[in-house]
């Protein structure tokens, strides 16, 4: 950010500990309405900033995210000091999520945005049975799991990492596709995927094996399809340390153990 009298807004999350930085940073440096805010101050956890990128996507405002919470990752860490000076100095990111489109089984369609990931699970004992296909061609005629994930650069070092999908540079112009306890094809271990690309994942024998969709923190019930495609019109703005941006981040992950 090039100014240091950037209008702050200041928000957090309910944990004790991002209500007490709220306390502290509001005392020294004021706080105005998130709708004349310049940049948007989150405190608190990675679940707390992704609900703040939501809520500000397209809006043009920034979010500089301070860590009040468990993992962090997306946030940068805690200093009450030279807030304003931190802000100026910061590097901006911008992100385009995703767009998961589904139809449902009574009937209805759905629309909602995942900056991490858009995720099908099986909504029962029986695992899921899906077809998925790549701009129009089929790639996996048959895939049974317990679920299957599209995760963004952004999103990769989260549940994707736990699956054991691919740790993206925030730069990569692509998408992971992995997937959750494959059984068939057994050796299938997901695939990178332009990001440019459209998805449609079929939900087979629905009625036996029914299966939700997600889209970051927005579920979806008993969907029959799911289409997945990155929202190219739409964007979110985060802003990291310069010492410790985003892509850093990610890099770093890559080597720890």
């Amino acid at each position: 950010m090039s100014s240091e009298t950037n209008k702050l807004s200041i928000i957090a999350s309910t944990a004790p500990e991002a209500q007490s930085a709220l306390e502290e940073l509001v005392r020294l440096y004021g706080n105005v309405p998130t709708e004349e805010a310049d940049v948007i101050i989150a405190l608190g956890g990675d679940g707390f900033m992704l609900q703040t990128l939501h809520d500000t996507i397209n809006t043009g405002k920034s979010v500089y995210g301070m860590n009040c919470g468990s993992v962090g990752f997306l946030m940068n860490d805690y200093r009450a000091q030279k807030l304003h000076e931190r802000v100026a100095e910061s590097v901006e990111n911008e992100f385009h999520p995703l767009k998961m489109t589904t139809e449902n089984e009574d009937g209805s369609t759905s629309v909602a945005l995942a900056i991490n990931e858009v995720y099908l699970f099986r909504q029962s004992y029986q695992a899921a049975k899906l077809r998925v296909e790549i701009d129009g061609h089929v790639r996996l005629e048959e895939l049974i799991c317990d679920g299957l994930m599209i995760a963004t650069p952004a999103g990769s070092t989260a549940y994707n990492l736990s699956a054991h999908g691919p740790i993206l540079p925030l730069e990569a112009p692509l998408l992971a596709m992995t997937p959750v306890s494959a059984f068939r094809p057994r050796r299938w271990r997901g695939a990178l995927l332009p990001n440019h690309v459209c998805v449609d994942i079929h939900i087979l024998e629905p009625d036996k094996r029914p299966v939700n969709a997600v889209a970051d923190n927005t579920e979806v019930k008993s969907v029959l399809k799911v289409r997945v495609a990155q929202s190219t019109e739409i964007t979110a703005r985060i802003l990291s340390d310069p010492n410790h941006s985003w892509s850093d981040r990610i890099l770093a992950e890559q080597f720890n153990n």
